[in-house]
């Protein structure tokens, strides 16, 4: 079995690379791009039709009309984080993020609100991602329209097995479908502007049935009302999912790794930005029909290359190839923030272990997992999944702008009034952003998040609290020195065997204070068997025989060490279990498991000691 899982392991993830080797796993500007900027990149696909999910409902085809303006906002938001993150990129060349920042400036609480904030936007931007992709993929390939949820957790199966191979091997595996991607929409968007504007292609006719489905009461309203107009905003501005990856992950970047890191960061802020508005002018020239079948990238793409063209099919599979891959802008971040909250004791100390393959292995399979759940829940809709999402992403926006804003007024580094006034602009603008989410998005499900994000921190301080008190524990005092150890030990048998007697000779070695065995039989006539057997070994151990109607091994031994507690109150118990070891996995299935549940039970019992002597059955 070992065997087996070890082929398995190493043809999943690869042959084990040593601590040495992290330099290596160091990548440039071009690989960096679709490992950090996936998830942003990739909001391209997605943001534009869900500000019409918001308005379609309310106003009908005029939603259209109203692209413009709020892409514009977005755009203008987009600028104004970019250009404040590379200040946060430049006083924390070592990855800061929004974690770092506010702990370093604002303090403990902040710092792990920010904290939480992020694991949540993290998770939140992988179900969200898995989910768009599996639209995107069955909006071509009609046979999976039935099965999203199955869809969408295969493809994230696949995604955690390439991340857990390594940083730098899952940037070769991304970049082809992240470049393509940028590639087949500026094709898309520049094709599509110049029919729509020689006159080769017009506006697309209205599906008036996909109106009335989307419209409540088939009652349209005459205008966009400050509220709706919100809440198509805060929808539309999940475009930035992932902007503020860079930030984390600037130790991955090759030396000089804070220049590569900024220099990623405006390229990734440039082509979204692009793309961003491109689609929304391609939206507002075809004015396609939102449908409840196809995404509105897809409706364009076939307007504008035919659906049954090759390019209309190579925009569909880098679509769901880069909303898929751009999940790994948090399979990326995720385990790598945790990691450092780990290391604050703020969260479980294996999430800071390193896999074989110099990878958190253990925080991206915790990624993986909470993220299967959100897709479970919400059957990887992406509608139902977005009002969740925004919270925690301006969240952690926010606090790490007022952490610079405090970085800057304490330090004063040369230009700090530069620096100041662009962060101090980008946590006024996210902290806006962050109020018309929770307004306009509260009954939608941004409550969720609302309350999740505190509850995360409380776990955070228990989980701190721990580690606090086992230090504390755990720290030497001059009485421990000069500590004398009385030491008794009880060797539990079952009848005279092979294993038995050896588990009595490594007792008798240690040369206890005190040291017999112990047996349990079911009544007074298997007592004196037992006896008589013991004592014609003549090993030198007195042999304590209990009688127990009720078969109750646990609960039987464990009183008898409270015994022995009573008789030797000074002293150390050591039990000591002989078991055999057979050679195949199969075959120990076979034989009961007493003694994993008598070690079990033992495990929490102060002054107490379990040792297993085993014995291999040839």
């Amino acid at each position: 079995m070992p065997g087996l899982y070890s082929t398995a392991k190493r043809l999943l993830v690869g042959h084990p690379l040593a601590s040495t080797a992290s330099s290596r796993e160091r990548v440039s500007k071009t690989v960096g791009l679709p490992i950090f900027s996936s998830d942003a990149v990739a909001s391209s696909a997605f943001a534009t039709q869900e500000i019409l999910h918001v308005l379609v409902p309310a106003v009908g085809m005029a939603a259209i009309g109203y692209l413009g303006p709020i892409s514009v906002l977005v755009v203008v938001l987009l600028a104004l984080v970019v250009f404040s993150y590379r200040q946060t990129i430049a006083a924390y060349p070592n990855g800061g993020g929004s974690y770092i920042v506010s702990k370093d400036n604002l303090g403990t609480a902040p710092g792990l609100v920010a904290g939480a904030s992020l694991l949540v936007d993290y998770t939140l931007t992988v179900a969200v991602s898995i989910a768009a992709g599996t639209a995107a993929l069955t909006s071509a390939v009609e046979p999976l329209r039935d099965e999203p949820v199955l869809t969408a957790c295969a493809l994230l199966v696949l995604l955690t097995v390439a991340n857990l191979r390594g940083i730098r091997e899952s940037g070769r595996i991304f970049a082809p479908p992240t470049y393509g991607y940028i590639a087949i929409m500026v094709v898309l968007i520049g094709v599509g502007l110049f029919r729509t504007t020689y006159g080769d292609l017009g506006p697309l006719p209205v599906d008036q049935d996909s109106i009335d489905h989307f419209t409540e009461n088939g009652t349209l309203l005459t205008g966009a009302s400050l509220f709706l107009l919100m809440r198509a905003f805060s929808s539309g501005a999940i475009a930035l999912s992932g902007v503020e990856a860079i930030s984390n992950g600037v130790p991955a970047f090759r030396p000089p790794e804070a220049r590569n890191a900024a220099t990623t960061l405006s390229w990734t802020g440039a082509i979204l930005a692009a793309l961003f508005v491109g689609v929304a002018a391609l939206a507002l020239q075809l004015q396609p029909t939102l449908s409840e079948d196809q995404t509105i990238l897809s409706t364009m793409g076939r307007a504008v290359f035919g659906g049954s063209s090759v390019l209309y099919y190579l925009l569909q599979i880098f679509t769901a190839a880069i909303l898929v891959l751009s999940a790994n802008t948090s399979f990326a971040d995720f385990p790598r923030l945790s990691a450092v909250i780990a290391a604050d004791g703020y969260l479980p100390r294996q999430l800071a272990n390193r896999g074989d393959r110099l990878a958190f292995s253990n925080g991206i399979i915790a990624l993986a997992l909470v993220s299967m759940g959100l897709l479970v829940a919400f059957r990887a809709d992406v509608s139902a999944l977005v009002p969740l999402f925004a919270v925690g992403l301006f969240a952690s926006f926010t606090l790490s702008q007022a952490g610079m804003v405090r970085h800057h007024l304490r330090l004063r580094e040369p230009r700090w009034q530069f620096g100041l006034a662009l962060n101090a602009l980008g946590a006024a603008a996210t902290f806006v952003v962050l109020c018309v989410v929770l307004f306009s998005k509260f009954g939608e499900g941004a409550w969720i998040p609302t309350l999740v994000i505190p509850s995360i921190v409380a776990v955070f301080v228990v989980i701190h609290r721990h580690y606090v008190l086992v230090a504390d524990s755990l720290r030497l005092q001059p009485s421990d020195v000069d500590e004398i150890v009385r030491h008794t030990i009880i060797v539990l048998v079952a009848r005279p065997t092979r294993p038995a007697v050896h588990a009595v000779r490594y007792a008798q070695a240690m040369h206890p204070d005190h040291v017999f065995a112990l047996t349990v039989v079911g009544d007074p006539d298997e007592r004196e068997v037992a006896i008589a057997e013991w004592n014609a070994l003549d090993l030198g151990l007195p042999l304590e025989v209990i009688v127990d109607p009720y078969r109750d091994l646990s609960n039987t031994v464990t009183a008898f060490l409270n015994q022995a507690d009573a008789r030797w109150a000074d002293d150390t118990i050591t039990v000591i279990i002989p078991e055999f070891v057979v050679g195949r996995w199969w075959e120990q299935l076979l034989h009961n498991q007493s003694a994993l549940a008598l070690k079990a039970r033992l495990l929490f019992r102060p002054n107490t000691v379990v040792t297993s002597v085993p014995f291999r059955v040839d």
